[in-house]
């Protein structure tokens, strides 16, 4: 039997949009087991960051993508060689925007950085939303 090669991506994943669909498809391809650990509302405090949706809901989202096979929480920064070992991670997956970040999970997988989608972020679209609201 062949063995299933595993992936695993962080991320807040709020406001989904099409980057955040790029990436996991890209993520996806690279393997037949997807894993997204999506950042907790305590550890995003921890981050300065404020999501629109709660853990919860993110969660949900994510759970119901046909992409994303495993949803686990990220509760603080030092969980990912935890997680690489407890989940038999394969191969790790982030933004080229962390290029280097993850350097240090190479011992324990394989580490890939992938290109971002131009034209669409998370703070953009928050921005966008701020703007209107304005008006």
């Amino acid at each position: 039997m062949k063995k299933v090669t595993k992936v695993l991506t962080y991320g807040t994943f709020d406001v989904l949009h099409r980057g955040h669909i790029r990436l996991l498809q890209r993520a996806k391809a690279l393997g037949g087991h997807l894993t997204v650990a999506i950042s907790t509302d305590d550890f995003n405090l921890i981050k300065g960051k404020k999501s629109v949706f709660p853990y919860a809901e993110r969660k949900l989202i994510l759970e119901n993508m046909r992409l994303v096979d495993k949803v686990i929480p990220e509760k603080h920064w030092d969980q990912k060689i935890s997680d690489v070992k407890k989940y038999k991670i394969d191969i790790f997956v982030m933004g080229d925007d962390w290029r280097g970040k993850f350097d240090f999970l190479k011992p324990y997988c394989k580490v890939v950085y992938l290109k971002r989608t131009t034209g669409i972020s998370t703070t953009q679209i928050k921005r966008r939303m701020a703007a209107i609201k304005q008006l």
